[in-house]
Protein backbone atom coordinates (compact mmCIF):
# COMPACT_ATOMS: atom_id res chain seq x y z
CA UNK A 1 0.00 0.00 0.00
CA UNK A 2 1.35 3.33 -0.91
CA UNK A 3 2.00 5.92 1.79
CA UNK A 4 2.72 10.07 1.83
CA UNK A 5 6.33 11.01 1.71
CA UNK A 6 6.63 12.04 5.29
CA UNK A 7 7.65 8.40 7.14
CA UNK A 8 5.34 9.13 10.21
CA UNK A 9 2.41 8.29 7.86
CA UNK A 10 3.25 4.67 8.09
CA UNK A 11 3.01 4.47 11.72
CA UNK A 12 -0.14 2.92 13.72
CA UNK A 13 -0.10 3.80 17.37
CA UNK A 14 -2.81 1.13 18.35
CA UNK A 15 -4.00 -0.55 21.60
CA UNK A 16 -5.84 -3.80 21.75
CA UNK A 17 -9.13 -3.91 24.02
CA UNK A 18 -12.08 -5.95 25.58
CA UNK A 19 -13.26 -7.82 28.31
CA UNK A 20 -11.25 -10.15 30.23
CA UNK A 21 -11.06 -14.02 28.39
CA UNK A 22 -12.25 -12.13 24.50
CA UNK A 23 -8.47 -12.96 23.44
CA UNK A 24 -6.48 -9.81 23.55
CA UNK A 25 -3.29 -11.17 24.55
CA UNK A 26 -3.71 -14.15 21.86
CA UNK A 27 -5.12 -11.23 19.42
CA UNK A 28 -1.18 -9.70 20.13
CA UNK A 29 0.30 -13.29 19.48
CA UNK A 30 -0.93 -13.79 16.68
CA UNK A 31 -0.20 -10.40 15.41
CA UNK A 32 3.50 -10.67 16.33
CA UNK A 33 3.49 -14.14 14.97
CA UNK A 34 2.39 -12.84 11.47
CA UNK A 35 4.79 -9.88 11.49
CA UNK A 36 7.57 -12.39 11.72
CA UNK A 37 8.33 -10.28 14.89
CA UNK A 38 8.15 -14.06 16.82
CA UNK A 39 8.82 -16.96 15.14
CA UNK A 40 6.59 -19.26 17.79
CA UNK A 41 3.04 -18.73 18.94
CA UNK A 42 2.67 -18.25 22.84
CA UNK A 43 -0.37 -19.65 24.77
CA UNK A 44 -1.93 -17.80 27.59
CA UNK A 45 -3.03 -20.88 29.60
CA UNK A 46 1.00 -21.88 28.97
CA UNK A 47 2.23 -18.87 30.12
CA UNK A 48 3.96 -18.19 27.60
CA UNK A 49 3.06 -15.22 25.65
CA UNK A 50 5.35 -12.07 24.86
CA UNK A 51 3.19 -9.53 26.74
CA UNK A 52 2.19 -11.29 29.47
CA UNK A 53 5.70 -11.46 31.17
CA UNK A 54 5.46 -10.88 34.62
CA UNK A 55 5.57 -13.96 36.58
CA UNK A 56 1.29 -12.93 38.32
CA UNK A 57 0.09 -12.58 34.97
CA UNK A 58 1.52 -16.28 33.47
CA UNK A 59 0.40 -17.58 37.25
CA UNK A 60 -2.73 -16.69 37.08
CA UNK A 61 -3.38 -16.49 32.89
CA UNK A 62 -4.42 -12.65 33.30
CA UNK A 63 -3.20 -9.66 31.96
CA UNK A 64 -2.27 -7.10 34.74
CA UNK A 65 0.06 -4.48 32.92
CA UNK A 66 -0.50 -2.28 30.09
CA UNK A 67 2.64 -3.73 27.69
CA UNK A 68 4.15 -2.34 24.83
CA UNK A 69 5.31 -4.21 21.36
CA UNK A 70 6.46 -3.24 17.99
CA UNK A 71 6.26 -4.40 14.49
CA UNK A 72 6.18 -4.09 11.42
CA UNK A 73 3.39 -5.04 8.29
CA UNK A 74 3.29 -4.13 4.88
CA UNK A 75 6.04 -1.16 5.17
CA UNK A 76 4.20 0.60 8.50
CA UNK A 77 5.52 0.70 11.85
CA UNK A 78 2.88 -1.09 14.50
CA UNK A 79 3.29 0.53 18.01
CA UNK A 80 1.35 -2.28 19.44
CA UNK A 81 -0.33 -2.04 23.53
CA UNK A 82 -2.00 -4.83 25.04
CA UNK A 83 -4.13 -3.40 27.52
CA UNK A 84 -6.26 -5.99 30.58
CA UNK A 85 -9.58 -7.04 30.65
CA UNK A 86 -10.15 -7.35 34.22
CA UNK A 87 -12.20 -3.86 35.80
CA UNK A 88 -9.38 -3.83 38.45
CA UNK A 89 -6.90 -2.34 36.40
CA UNK A 90 -9.09 -0.01 34.47
CA UNK A 91 -6.28 2.53 35.28
CA UNK A 92 -3.85 0.71 32.76
CA UNK A 93 -6.26 1.10 30.12
CA UNK A 94 -7.13 4.73 30.74
CA UNK A 95 -3.63 5.77 30.89
CA UNK A 96 -2.39 3.37 27.53
CA UNK A 97 -5.56 5.46 25.79
CA UNK A 98 -4.28 8.71 26.99
CA UNK A 99 -1.52 8.17 24.09
CA UNK A 100 -2.87 5.82 21.30
CA UNK A 101 -4.33 7.08 17.89
CA UNK A 102 -6.44 4.04 17.41
CA UNK A 103 -7.67 0.66 18.78
CA UNK A 104 -8.79 -2.73 17.98
CA UNK A 105 -11.80 -3.83 19.69
CA UNK A 106 -11.99 -7.56 20.55
CA UNK A 107 -15.39 -9.68 21.09
CA UNK A 108 -16.35 -12.87 22.02
CA UNK A 109 -17.90 -14.48 18.97
CA UNK A 110 -20.52 -16.40 21.44
CA UNK A 111 -20.76 -13.12 24.21
CA UNK A 112 -21.14 -10.44 22.24
CA UNK A 113 -20.70 -7.29 24.25
CA UNK A 114 -20.15 -7.73 28.05
CA UNK A 115 -19.53 -5.61 30.92
CA UNK A 116 -15.93 -4.69 30.53
CA UNK A 117 -16.42 -4.22 26.41
CA UNK A 118 -18.87 -1.54 28.00
CA UNK A 119 -15.94 0.12 30.19
CA UNK A 120 -13.13 0.07 28.03
CA UNK A 121 -15.22 1.35 24.94
CA UNK A 122 -16.50 4.77 26.85
CA UNK A 123 -13.09 5.08 27.79
CA UNK A 124 -11.85 4.84 24.11
CA UNK A 125 -14.84 7.07 23.57
CA UNK A 126 -13.92 9.49 26.30
CA UNK A 127 -10.61 10.07 24.56
CA UNK A 128 -11.68 10.27 21.09
CA UNK A 129 -9.62 7.35 20.09
CA UNK A 130 -11.23 5.53 16.76
CA UNK A 131 -11.50 2.22 16.75
CA UNK A 132 -12.00 -1.18 14.22
CA UNK A 133 -14.37 -4.09 15.81
CA UNK A 134 -12.82 -7.81 15.64
CA UNK A 135 -15.22 -10.24 16.56
CA UNK A 136 -12.63 -13.42 17.65
CA UNK A 137 -13.87 -17.13 18.94
CA UNK A 138 -15.56 -17.78 15.81
CA UNK A 139 -14.43 -21.08 15.99
CA UNK A 140 -16.49 -21.66 19.25
CA UNK A 141 -19.68 -23.54 19.73
CA UNK A 142 -22.94 -21.24 19.77
CA UNK A 143 -20.27 -18.15 17.65
CA UNK A 144 -22.22 -16.12 15.27
CA UNK A 145 -20.95 -13.20 14.04
CA UNK A 146 -24.65 -11.40 13.67
CA UNK A 147 -25.80 -11.53 16.96
CA UNK A 148 -22.34 -10.25 18.21
CA UNK A 149 -22.58 -7.40 15.90
CA UNK A 150 -26.01 -6.73 17.03
CA UNK A 151 -24.83 -6.32 20.63
CA UNK A 152 -22.03 -3.96 19.25
CA UNK A 153 -24.82 -1.68 17.61
CA UNK A 154 -27.76 -2.22 20.36
CA UNK A 155 -25.04 -1.53 23.46
CA UNK A 156 -22.43 0.64 22.21
CA UNK A 157 -24.18 2.32 19.45
CA UNK A 158 -21.62 2.91 17.19
CA UNK A 159 -22.44 2.20 13.58
CA UNK A 160 -20.65 -1.34 12.47
CA UNK A 161 -19.83 -2.06 8.71
CA UNK A 162 -19.29 -5.62 8.49
CA UNK A 163 -16.93 -5.99 5.87
CA UNK A 164 -16.26 -9.56 6.10
CA UNK A 165 -18.73 -12.63 6.48
CA UNK A 166 -17.71 -16.05 7.65
CA UNK A 167 -16.67 -19.41 5.62
CA UNK A 168 -18.11 -21.93 7.84
CA UNK A 169 -19.17 -22.18 11.06
CA UNK A 170 -17.86 -23.70 14.62
CA UNK A 171 -15.46 -26.31 13.70
CA UNK A 172 -15.54 -25.93 10.38
CA UNK A 173 -14.88 -22.55 10.37
CA UNK A 174 -11.92 -22.33 8.08
CA UNK A 175 -12.25 -18.97 6.34
CA UNK A 176 -14.09 -15.39 5.49
CA UNK A 177 -15.58 -13.46 2.51
CA UNK A 178 -13.68 -10.06 1.86
CA UNK A 179 -16.81 -8.26 1.12
CA UNK A 180 -15.10 -5.11 -0.31
CA UNK A 181 -12.67 -6.61 -2.91
CA UNK A 182 -15.35 -9.72 -2.87
CA UNK A 183 -12.72 -12.71 -2.70
CA UNK A 184 -12.55 -15.47 -0.16
CA UNK A 185 -9.30 -16.22 2.71
CA UNK A 186 -9.12 -19.29 3.62
CA UNK A 187 -6.88 -20.77 6.44
CA UNK A 188 -7.30 -24.47 5.77
CA UNK A 189 -4.09 -26.25 5.45
CA UNK A 190 -1.29 -24.60 7.74
CA UNK A 191 -0.89 -21.01 8.53
CA UNK A 192 -0.70 -19.27 5.36
CA UNK A 193 -3.94 -17.84 4.50
CA UNK A 194 -4.77 -17.88 0.90
CA UNK A 195 -7.18 -16.46 -1.79
CA UNK A 196 -9.81 -17.46 -3.82
CA UNK A 197 -13.01 -17.02 -5.54
CA UNK A 198 -15.91 -16.45 -3.28
CA UNK A 199 -17.36 -19.80 -3.17
CA UNK A 200 -20.81 -20.67 -5.29
CA UNK A 201 -23.00 -21.41 -2.66
CA UNK A 202 -21.96 -18.46 -0.78
CA UNK A 203 -21.99 -15.75 -3.46
CA UNK A 204 -25.35 -14.89 -2.97
CA UNK A 205 -25.12 -13.85 0.46
CA UNK A 206 -21.79 -12.14 0.08
CA UNK A 207 -23.26 -9.98 -2.89
CA UNK A 208 -26.29 -9.38 -0.56
CA UNK A 209 -24.35 -8.43 2.36
CA UNK A 210 -21.67 -6.45 -0.05
CA UNK A 211 -24.81 -4.36 -1.11
CA UNK A 212 -26.03 -3.57 3.00
CA UNK A 213 -22.36 -2.33 3.10
CA UNK A 214 -22.54 0.19 0.42
CA UNK A 215 -25.83 0.96 1.64
CA UNK A 216 -24.65 1.71 4.67
CA UNK A 217 -22.18 3.66 3.79
CA UNK A 218 -23.49 5.66 1.78
CA UNK A 219 -25.63 7.00 4.33
CA UNK A 220 -22.91 8.24 6.26
CA UNK A 221 -20.34 9.56 3.47
CA UNK A 222 -21.41 12.08 1.43
CA UNK A 223 -18.64 10.95 -1.21
CA UNK A 224 -19.67 7.53 -1.07
CA UNK A 225 -23.69 8.78 -1.60
CA UNK A 226 -22.77 10.79 -4.77
CA UNK A 227 -21.18 7.73 -6.38
CA UNK A 228 -24.08 5.37 -5.44
CA UNK A 229 -26.52 7.51 -6.50
CA UNK A 230 -25.26 8.30 -9.84
CA UNK A 231 -23.92 4.54 -10.34
CA UNK A 232 -25.87 2.63 -8.19
CA UNK A 233 -22.81 0.89 -6.42
CA UNK A 234 -19.62 1.86 -4.94
CA UNK A 235 -16.30 1.25 -6.37
CA UNK A 236 -13.77 -1.03 -4.24
CA UNK A 237 -11.50 2.28 -4.10
CA UNK A 238 -14.55 4.80 -2.54
CA UNK A 239 -15.51 1.93 -0.28
CA UNK A 240 -12.27 2.01 1.38
CA UNK A 241 -11.39 5.48 1.49
CA UNK A 242 -15.20 6.13 2.77
CA UNK A 243 -14.47 3.27 5.59
CA UNK A 244 -11.41 5.14 5.94
CA UNK A 245 -12.83 8.14 6.46
CA UNK A 246 -15.95 7.37 8.79
CA UNK A 247 -13.33 5.41 11.09
CA UNK A 248 -11.09 8.35 11.41
CA UNK A 249 -14.06 10.70 12.25
CA UNK A 250 -15.56 7.91 14.38
CA UNK A 251 -18.96 8.04 12.71
CA UNK A 252 -18.69 4.43 11.86
CA UNK A 253 -16.39 0.89 13.38
CA UNK A 254 -15.60 -1.59 10.82
CA UNK A 255 -16.02 -5.10 11.83
CA UNK A 256 -14.05 -8.10 11.22
CA UNK A 257 -13.95 -11.65 12.38
CA UNK A 258 -11.71 -14.55 12.74
CA UNK A 259 -10.61 -17.22 15.71
CA UNK A 260 -6.60 -15.83 16.78
CA UNK A 261 -5.99 -19.09 18.88
CA UNK A 262 -6.13 -20.74 15.48
CA UNK A 263 -4.86 -18.29 13.22
CA UNK A 264 -7.49 -17.11 10.92
CA UNK A 265 -8.63 -13.85 10.37
CA UNK A 266 -5.15 -11.69 11.72
CA UNK A 267 -3.71 -10.75 8.44
CA UNK A 268 -6.55 -9.18 7.55
CA UNK A 269 -6.73 -7.62 10.82
CA UNK A 270 -2.96 -5.93 10.44
CA UNK A 271 -4.52 -4.69 6.87
CA UNK A 272 -7.42 -2.85 7.95
CA UNK A 273 -5.21 -1.27 11.33
CA UNK A 274 -2.99 0.10 7.78
CA UNK A 275 -5.79 0.93 6.12
CA UNK A 276 -8.59 2.38 8.54
CA UNK A 277 -6.84 3.51 11.90
CA UNK A 278 -4.79 6.99 11.26
CA UNK A 279 -1.72 7.91 11.80
CA UNK A 280 0.04 10.17 14.02
CA UNK A 281 -0.42 12.91 11.11
CA UNK A 282 -4.23 12.02 11.05
CA UNK A 283 -5.04 12.99 14.39
CA UNK A 284 -5.49 16.44 15.71
CA UNK A 285 -1.97 18.13 16.86
CA UNK A 286 -1.53 17.36 20.48
CA UNK A 287 -2.80 20.32 22.93
CA UNK A 288 -1.18 21.54 26.14
CA UNK A 289 -0.33 25.01 28.61
CA UNK A 290 2.12 27.36 29.15
CA UNK A 291 1.60 29.89 31.69
CA UNK A 292 -2.18 29.84 31.44
CA UNK A 293 -1.96 29.99 27.30
CA UNK A 294 -3.17 26.89 25.05
CA UNK A 295 -0.86 25.58 22.73
CA UNK A 296 -0.14 22.89 19.86
CA UNK A 297 1.96 20.97 19.18
CA UNK A 298 1.74 19.20 15.54
CA UNK A 299 3.53 15.58 14.70
CA UNK A 300 6.36 17.22 13.33
CA UNK A 301 10.07 15.89 13.85
CA UNK A 302 11.75 19.66 13.47
CA UNK A 303 9.43 20.91 16.27
CA UNK A 304 10.51 21.42 19.70
CA UNK A 305 10.20 17.91 21.31
CA UNK A 306 7.13 17.12 23.28
CA UNK A 307 6.23 13.83 25.16
CA UNK A 308 3.98 11.93 27.79
CA UNK A 309 4.99 9.60 30.30
CA UNK A 310 2.32 7.49 30.78
CA UNK A 311 3.62 4.23 32.50
CA UNK A 312 6.85 4.02 34.64
CA UNK A 313 8.86 0.33 35.48
CA UNK A 314 11.05 -0.15 37.90
CA UNK A 315 13.56 -2.99 36.16
CA UNK A 316 16.14 -4.89 38.23
CA UNK A 317 18.84 -3.26 35.56
CA UNK A 318 17.27 0.52 35.75
CA UNK A 319 13.84 2.53 35.81
CA UNK A 320 12.41 2.50 32.07
CA UNK A 321 10.04 5.33 31.54
CA UNK A 322 7.54 5.05 28.61
CA UNK A 323 6.98 7.97 26.65
CA UNK A 324 4.40 8.95 23.51
CA UNK A 325 6.46 11.65 21.65
CA UNK A 326 3.94 14.26 20.54
CA UNK A 327 6.50 16.48 18.22
CA UNK A 328 10.18 16.51 18.24
CA UNK A 329 13.04 14.86 18.04
CA UNK A 330 14.54 13.13 21.28
CA UNK A 331 18.04 11.60 21.23
CA UNK A 332 20.08 9.45 23.66
CA UNK A 333 21.81 12.30 25.61
CA UNK A 334 19.47 15.19 25.55
CA UNK A 335 18.82 17.07 28.46
CA UNK A 336 14.79 17.40 28.60
CA UNK A 337 12.53 19.62 30.82
CA UNK A 338 10.09 17.99 33.27
CA UNK A 339 7.34 20.29 33.33
CA UNK A 340 5.39 18.99 35.87
CA UNK A 341 8.37 18.49 38.94
CA UNK A 342 10.01 21.68 37.06
CA UNK A 343 13.33 20.06 36.97
CA UNK A 344 15.77 19.04 33.84
CA UNK A 345 16.03 15.49 33.43
CA UNK A 346 19.07 13.61 31.34
CA UNK A 347 17.85 10.84 28.33
CA UNK A 348 20.41 7.88 28.98
CA UNK A 349 19.22 5.40 26.58
CA UNK A 350 16.14 5.11 24.33
CA UNK A 351 14.73 1.31 23.84
CA UNK A 352 12.22 0.33 21.31
CA UNK A 353 10.35 -1.81 23.52
CA UNK A 354 9.52 -5.38 23.24
CA UNK A 355 7.05 -6.10 25.99
CA UNK A 356 10.13 -7.28 28.90
CA UNK A 357 13.02 -7.16 25.73
CA UNK A 358 14.38 -3.86 24.50
CA UNK A 359 16.58 -2.91 21.68
CA UNK A 360 18.56 0.41 21.45
CA UNK A 361 17.82 3.31 19.55
CA UNK A 362 19.58 6.47 18.94
CA UNK A 363 16.98 8.34 18.58
CA UNK A 364 12.85 8.73 18.66
CA UNK A 365 10.72 11.28 16.99
CA UNK A 366 7.01 12.49 16.53
CA UNK A 367 4.92 9.82 16.90
CA UNK A 368 6.95 6.97 18.61
CA UNK A 369 6.43 5.07 21.64
CA UNK A 370 9.57 4.05 23.35
CA UNK A 371 11.21 3.68 26.71
CA UNK A 372 13.98 5.63 27.94
CA UNK A 373 16.36 4.78 30.34
CA UNK A 374 18.11 7.60 32.92
CA UNK A 375 15.09 9.62 33.84
CA UNK A 376 14.99 10.19 38.14
CA UNK A 377 11.98 12.21 38.48
CA UNK A 378 9.68 11.35 35.66
CA UNK A 379 6.50 10.01 36.83
CA UNK A 380 3.11 8.35 34.75
CA UNK A 381 1.69 12.05 33.54
CA UNK A 382 4.59 13.64 33.45
CA UNK A 383 5.13 16.23 30.45
CA UNK A 384 8.74 16.33 29.02
CA UNK A 385 10.01 19.11 26.81
CA UNK A 386 12.27 21.12 25.25
CA UNK A 387 13.70 23.58 28.44
CA UNK A 388 13.42 26.66 25.73
CA UNK A 389 10.26 25.52 24.98
CA UNK A 390 7.92 24.73 27.82
CA UNK A 391 4.71 23.01 27.42
CA UNK A 392 2.92 20.57 30.16
CA UNK A 393 0.35 18.46 28.72
CA UNK A 394 -3.09 17.04 30.09
CA UNK A 395 -1.95 14.00 32.11
CA UNK A 396 -4.24 11.17 32.08
CA UNK A 397 -6.87 10.89 34.63
CA UNK A 398 -6.09 9.09 38.18
CA UNK A 399 -9.26 7.13 39.85
CA UNK A 400 -10.18 7.86 43.57
CA UNK A 401 -9.29 4.80 45.53
CA UNK A 402 -12.64 2.47 46.44
CA UNK A 403 -10.54 -0.34 48.49
CA UNK A 404 -7.50 0.40 51.71
CA UNK A 405 -5.58 -1.88 53.45
CA UNK A 406 -3.29 -1.31 56.41
CA UNK A 407 -0.06 -3.07 55.80
CA UNK A 408 3.19 -3.46 58.24
CA UNK A 409 6.48 -5.28 57.99
CA UNK A 410 6.56 -8.94 59.70
CA UNK A 411 9.91 -7.55 61.52
CA UNK A 412 10.50 -4.66 62.68
CA UNK A 413 13.78 -4.82 60.35
CA UNK A 414 11.91 -4.59 57.48
CA UNK A 415 10.28 -1.57 58.07
CA UNK A 416 12.40 0.51 55.48
CA UNK A 417 12.04 -2.30 52.98
CA UNK A 418 8.61 -2.37 52.88
CA UNK A 419 8.69 1.86 52.88
CA UNK A 420 10.66 1.67 49.75
CA UNK A 421 8.93 -1.41 48.14
CA UNK A 422 5.55 0.86 48.62
CA UNK A 423 7.23 3.94 47.25
CA UNK A 424 8.07 1.74 43.73
CA UNK A 425 4.61 0.29 43.98
CA UNK A 426 3.08 3.79 43.67
CA UNK A 427 5.41 5.67 41.27
CA UNK A 428 4.71 2.50 39.43
CA UNK A 429 0.95 2.90 39.98
CA UNK A 430 -0.36 6.21 40.23
CA UNK A 431 -3.97 5.00 41.41
CA UNK A 432 -1.88 3.73 44.53
CA UNK A 433 -2.01 6.17 47.46
CA UNK A 434 0.08 5.48 50.64
CA UNK A 435 -0.95 7.25 53.58
CA UNK A 436 -0.25 6.96 57.81
CA UNK A 437 -3.13 6.52 59.64
CA UNK A 438 -3.31 9.61 62.06
CA UNK A 439 -5.57 7.51 64.93
CA UNK A 440 -3.78 4.37 64.73
CA UNK A 441 -1.01 5.42 63.11
CA UNK A 442 -1.06 2.53 60.53
CA UNK A 443 0.39 2.35 57.47
CA UNK A 444 -2.48 2.42 54.64
CA UNK A 445 -2.72 1.55 51.02
CA UNK A 446 -5.71 2.96 48.96
CA UNK A 447 -6.37 1.92 45.65
CA UNK A 448 -8.91 1.20 43.09
CA UNK A 449 -9.21 -2.83 42.73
Amino acid sequence: MRTDHNPLAAVRNLGILAHVDAGKTTVTERILFATGTTHKRGEVHDGTTVTDFDPQERDRGITIFAAAVSCAWDGHRINLIDTPGHVDFADEVERALRVLDGAVAVFDAVAGVEPQSESVWRQADRHGVPRIAFVNKMDRAGADLDAAVASIRERLHPAPLVVQSPIGSEDTFTGVVDLVRLRALLWADGDAVEEAPVPDGLRDEALARRRALEEAVAELHPGALEEFCETGTLGERTLSSALRDLTRDGDAVVVLCGSAYRNRGVEPLLDAVVAYLPSPLDVPPVRGTHEGEEQERAADPAAPPAALAFKVHATPTGRLTYLRIYSGTIEKGDTLWDASARRTERVGRILRVQADRHAPLDRAVAGDIVAVVGLKSARAGSTLCAPDAPLVLEPPGVPEPVVSVAVESRRAGDTDRLASGLARLTEEDPSLVVRTDPETGQTVLSGSG
